[in-house]
């Protein structure tokens, strides 16, 4: 039988070999058609779904994951696609690919098994490299959401327009409606493709807006058109992702008042801003991965309490790639917190010791000697950072979230858990 994976695997080893030219014009062939075929192997499923696709830089993940817990608990039958894993009704698995979305036949292998399992709506993270690579093609989506936009991803696509027009090409396949993040700026620029439906959301701005918000590290309060939402989720960005799921919902048929104790049911996202532990000091394993994220996190939960630190264990994911976002996680680090563990997160091909050396480099002069340590051994940094907190302090380890696994030279993939290690280590104390 045919298999996306044997095509995939030849079509690396063949890449050594061609003009770099002659390559990118064979894959804008290979892509589309393979695409293609497996949309036709598995009969196009996605004609009888109405599959909500969700792109953006960040907050994708979260609200893949509050959109489904919405829609399910409403009465729909859901199936999803992330970074956070695969589910299909009340069966769900993790997603081992290092892939937010997996290969062309795998996506159409999945949603055939939606169908088959009777669900009616999935709801699918769509990240700009799948969408370059015809990842999409073959599925018909209903909703496209656009979280927001922050550079990202900058050395695959050649250009931060590149990037932006890459999630662009959801837009362009979806023509029935449009969900956008209207406080991001380039709502605008999504915002002029056609579509017969489109709800603009946000804080700040747009027709489904928040208000009378009150913020906090693990919990956020706010309005929507008269209806109160107390969530068990931290950080002002949680009111913006709940407000891209309530927009999906507003669509489907899920008023306010049945959204209310759905969100309000929800303790916590697996990866994102969760809180292992409160007391006596507060741990947290975030994903943040980028310049923007990492900020966001570090300013929900700084303690305000006197004398109370922030402790980050922190690295760079993705070795060979976005280089340039490492200075920056070293400055922000030693802007907003009081002790950094730099620390090896997915190295890949690349030396882990040089990714550090990146990362320090954006530290300055002497408080790189004082607040700053190396701990190369992620297990050991995450070990050491939970030895030196004290009462009041937070512990935030960033980079790797929910993932279970840890990418290596060579190919090689270990089986990793950041919140595993955090918990088995609190068990000891």
């Amino acid at each position: 039988m045919f298999k996306e994976g044997i095509l995939d695997t030849t079509l690396r080893a063949i890449k050594r070999f061609i003009p770099k030219r002659l390559f990118a014009l064979g894959a804008r062939i290979y892509h589309p058609l393979l695409a293609w075929t497996g949309a036709l192997r598995y009969g196009f499923p996605s004609r009888k779904l109405t599959v909500i696709g969700v792109t953006g830089t960040k907050g994708k993940s979260t609200v893949v994951y509050l959109t489904t817990k919405l829609l399910e608990g409403s009465g729909h039958p859901v199936a999803a696609i992330g970074s956070l894993g695969y589910k299909i009704r009340d069966r769900e698995w993790p997603n081992t690919l290092k892939m937010t979305m997996p290969g062309r036949w795998k996506v159409q292998r999945f949603l055939r098994q939606a169908v088959r399992a009777g669900c009616t709506h999935v709801v699918m993270e769509v990240p700009s490299e799948g969408l370059a690579q015809g990842r999409h093609l073959g599925v018909r989506f209903d909703c496209a959401v656009f979280t927001n936009l922050h550079p990202e991803h900058i050395e695959a696509h050649g250009s931060f327009e590149r990037y932006r027009d890459a999630k662009g090409i959801l837009f362009a396949a979806t023509s029935t409606t449009h969900i956008l993040n209207a406080d991001d700026e380039h709502a605008v620029f999504y915002g002029q493709y056609a579509a017969r439906r489109k709800l603009f959301y946000g804080i700040t701005a747009g027709e489904m807006r928040a208000s009378d918000l009150d913020v906090h590290p693990d919990r956020v309060s706010f309005n929507v058109y008269g209806t109160r939402f107390d969530l068990k989720l931290g950080g002002r960005f949680n009111v913006s992702n709940a407000l891209a799921a309530l927009a999906v919902g507003a669509m489907y048929g899920v008023d306010l008042p049945t959204a209310k104790p759905i969100l309000e049911r929800i303790t916590e996202i697996p990866g994102r801003l969760q809180w292992l532990q409160h007391e006596p000091f507060g741990v947290v394993v975030d994903y943040a991965h980028t310049p923007d994220s990492l900020r966001a996190v570090y300013e929900s939960l700084k303690p305000s309490a006197e004398g109370a630190r922030l402790i980050a264990v922190l690295g760079a994911a993705g070795g060979g790639r976005d280089v340039w976002k490492r200075k920056e996680f070293g400055a922000l680090a030693e802007r907003y917190c009081d002790r950094v563990i730099l620390t090896n997160e997915d190295p890949y091909d690349e030396n882990p010791e040089r990714i550090v050396e990146d990362i320090a480099a954006g530290i300055s002069g002497p408080s790189q000697n004082a607040k700053v340590v190396r701990e190369m051994d992620r297990k050991l940094a995450i070990e050491r950072a939970l030895a030196e907190a004290k009462a009041g302090d937070v512990v935030v380890i960033t980079g790797k979230g929910s993932e279970t696994s840890m990418a290596l030279a060579g190919g090689k993939k270990i089986p990793w858990s950041d919140t595993d290690i955090v918990r088995a280590a609190l068990a000891r104390r």
